[in-house]
């Protein structure tokens, strides 16, 4: 096996230096690693399959759709239209918490929850 590693090595790198790898794709961008670790071993496959034709699980659907919303209400400046992004941000946590068994942490996802709601401001009548 050892001798195996080596002739790979010299072999790797013989073809670094001819430029063989110079026009790769992706050269010079970071590698990334798809994280299916909690995907049963029989669907890892389907899922694949699924997310290299665009479809993506309904949880990470909503997922998205909250990450828009926040995005959204920061740039909102007018105060009704704020007040039904944050209604609209509370049904989707709701229904994301619905389709987990833990409730959805909005900063672990690094969704400033505190920070929106404090630029919310309602006005009192």
């Amino acid at each position: 096996m050892y001798t195996f590693h080596l002739i790979a090595e010299r072999r790797i790198q013989e073809a670094m230096k001819k430029g063989h790898f110079d026009n790769l794709p992706g050269k010079g961008k970071p590698l990334v690693f798809e994280d299916d670790s909690m995907i049963p071993e029989d669907l890892k496959m389907a899922y694949k399959i699924l997310k290299n034709a665009g479809f993506i699980p309904p949880e990470l659907e909503t997922e998205k759709e909250i990450r828009n919303a926040v995005d959204l209400l920061e740039n909102l400046d007018e105060e009704k239209k704020r007040y039904r992004q944050v209604t609209k941000l509370n049904v989707l946590v709701t229904k994301m918490n619905m389709m987990r068994k833990k409730p959805v942490n909005l900063e672990v996802n690094q969704f400033y929850y505190r920070k929106i709601v404090e630029k919310v401001k309602v006005r009192k009548k």
